[in-house]
């Protein structure tokens, strides 16, 4: 009879990467600043990428950190004074 829970994840899924490392790859890969810090208080307040524990050690997955990333970056903007459209969006000022 086959387990209703299927516990295999995939090498990638396996990939963890410790909060200061995950810092630096937040920073490299989407150029915004990120601290080992910040993700600290983001774990106690909210706000932040998932992670695990593995005991006291919190780490974060690609993946988790990918997914948070790419939702805090806004839309894209002309000038300073606009504000963020959702994309497609017509702000009646024509070309």
């Amino acid at each position: 009879m086959p387990d209703s829970h299927d516990f295999r994840i995939t090498a990638e899924e396996r990939r963890f990467l410790r909060r200061h490392d995950a810092a630096r790859y937040v920073e490299t890969t989407f150029g915004f600043p990120c601290s080992r810090q910040w993700l600290a208080k983001l774990a106690v307040v909210g706000g932040g990428p998932l992670f695990r524990k593995a005991g006291r050690t919190p780490l974060y997955a690609p993946a988790d950190l990918d997914a948070w990333a790419v939702a805090r970056i806004g839309a894209p903007q002309r000038s300073t004074s606009e504000r963020a459209m959702p994309a497609g969006a017509d702000n009646g000022q024509g070309c």
